[in-house]
């Protein structure tokens, strides 16, 4: 049983990181409106002696377990760009300089160079906008639904795309790129969306701000790689697709990591261990 773990108390999804006994890093998850179950998870695990601690809703989790064990806590931040890097050099990945994209209920963007790191700026954005928009649009709330349904769906009907403007003519930049988000709506009056066409819309714009923002970061501080982590990525390949195809298209590398949604967690259990991976 562990005898240390690193927490991350997010807005929806609260992280577990420990070591098992081979040494093999283990995660879990939990929801974050239901923190009575982290508690009893660890009273389950008596042999837990320290425990890591960050996130957004670092003081709700402490209201429920800070007359256990020891506590550590860590600024988000650092614990995020901490556990970033291990997870990186874990995957083999090592270059000196990168931007970090974290996409989360909002979007926090971070330079890192070496061990350093500043956040250079970030946006409303999100993972939030992801369901906010998808509620107003379609009803729908859930992000699994979300996440399935993009997959299926169609942009061309829903976005003016660039070969739209010049129907036929040559385009001066790829005329598959969008030019405005829900912009064929306004112009053609069309009412008949299929619901999987609206939301695979709706992640297509979120994607695409996020992205730029990482791409003007990214050219502002002459760096290749921009590494895009957060629990809205995770298994959503239709979200994953839109941000790697356009990073691409903008002639920077991206980088996505196993494990992503768990860099703050790894980077709170690392605040209060010394494992380095082999």
């Amino acid at each position: 049983m562990p005898k240390a773990i690193g927490i991350d108390a997010g807005g929806t999804l609260t992280k577990v990181a420990y070591l098992d006994k081979s040494n093999e890093l283990v995660l879990v998850t939990f929801p974050s409106n239901d923190l009575q179950t982290v508690k009893k998870w660890i009273i389950e695990h008596p042999d837990i002696e320290d425990i890591g601690v960050t996130g957004g809703r670092t003081e709700q989790l402490l209201d429920v377990i800070k007359t256990m064990k020891s506590i550590h806590y860590i600024v988000e931040f650092e614990a995020t760009l901490k556990g970033v890097r291990f997870l990186l050099n874990k995957e083999g990945y090592f270059f000196e300089r990168s931007i970090i994209t974290n996409i989360g209920t909002g979007t926090s963007i971070h330079y890192m160079e070496g061990n350093a790191h500043i956040r250079v700026g970030g946006t409303g954005v999100g993972g939030g906008t992801l369901i906010g928009l998808s509620a107003l649009t379609t009803g729908i709330t859930d992000y699994n639904n979300i996440r399935e349904m993009a997959a299926g769906g169609n942009r061309e009907g829903v976005d003016l795309l660039v070969k739209d403007i010049y129907q036929g003519m040559d385009t001066p930049i790829d005329g598959h790129l969008t030019a405005s988000n829900f912009g064929k709506v306004g112009i053609t009056k069309s009412t008949n969306h299929q619901a999987e066409d609206i939301i695979a819309t709706v992640q297509g714009l979120v994607g695409e701000v996020i992205t730029t923002l990482s791409i003007q970061y990214a050219e502002e501080k002459n760096t290749q790689h921009i590494v895009y982590i957060g629990s809205t990525l995770s298994n959503n390949e239709h979200l994953t697709c839109v941000i790697a195809n356009y990073t691409r298209t903008k002639k920077h590398t991206p980088v996505f990591i196993n494990d992503h949604g768990f860099s703050g967690a790894v980077g709170a259990l690392l605040n209060i261990t010394e494992y380095t991976p082999v």
